[in-house]
């Protein structure tokens, strides 16, 4: 009843009107479209860190190679996302473009939580300035500079880095699952397979190899690499 009343009295019609206890009600709206989202899962292990998502590729005259939930941001850095994709993809071309320039200036790859940042710096623009809606998306940056670091970054333009952490429609039993089972001294075929593992149980029957996207990112070589559908399937239990 209190939120239609904020709703009829206006405060959600912008993104820079708070409401009479506090809230920016379009800010709640978009972090709300996050947890609507596909399943996304990262994981720091003690060799590296992993990504893993579920395309949920549900229409079946959908080639599910076409679909792309893992990106590749700099030779050390991944990311992926959950919420408004379209979204998602202009924030992840930014911080490609930011990693980039970065290179090219410094001739060193940029550190994670620096790029990180940049990008929630322009999340945090769109929720004080009148005219533009706060981006309905939230990104798991995955990265190798000294060592595997993951982060995680919402619609407010706030960020955390975590362990293991998952954002989407099915976050709080993924999360419930990595807070009994991850260890840190897990290595990135444990960790993957722990992600595996566990959406395997919350998608139940709607589980299927072909809406797994996956990449991993080891401490020893620093460099990015997808991973296959034979690989994936070896790493299922």
């Amino acid at each position: 009843m209190e939120a239609m009343q904020h709703q009829m009295m206006g405060y959600d019609r912008t993104s820079t009107m708070f409401s009479p206890d506090g809230r920016l009600l379009q800010v709640e709206y978009a972090k709300k479209t996050v947890k609507q989202g596909s399943t996304t899962i990262g994981i720091v292990c003690k060799d590296g860190v992993a990504l893993i998502a579920d395309k949920r590729v549900t229409e079946p005259l959908i080639v599910p190679a076409s679909v792309e939930k893992v990106f590749q941001i700099d030779e050390h850095i991944g990311a992926t996302a959950s919420g408004i994709l379209s979204d998602g993809r202009v924030l992840i071309d930014r911080a490609r473009l930011l990693a980039q320039q970065h290179r090219v200036t410094y001739d060193e790859p940029i550190d994670t939580a620096s790029l990180v940042r940049d990008i929630c710096d322009m999340k945090q623009q769109f929720t004080q300035f009148g005219g533009a809606r706060p981006f309905g998306v939230s990104i798991l940056f995955a990265g190798v500079n000294s060592e595997p670091e993951l982060f995680l970054t919402d619609p407010t333009g706030i960020y955390f880095q975590y362990k293991a952490t998952a954002i989407g429609e099915a976050e709080n039993e993924i999360k419930d699952i990595l807070v009994k089972e991850y260890k840190e001294t897990m290595n990135i075929d444990e960790g993957i397979s722990l992600a595996l593992r566990a959406l395997k149980k919350v998608l139940g029957k709607e589980f299927d190899m072909k809406r797994i996207d996956a990449a991993y990112i080891k401490t020893s070589e620093r460099q990015f690499k997808k991973m296959d559908m034979k690989y994936i399937q070896k790493l299922i239990k």
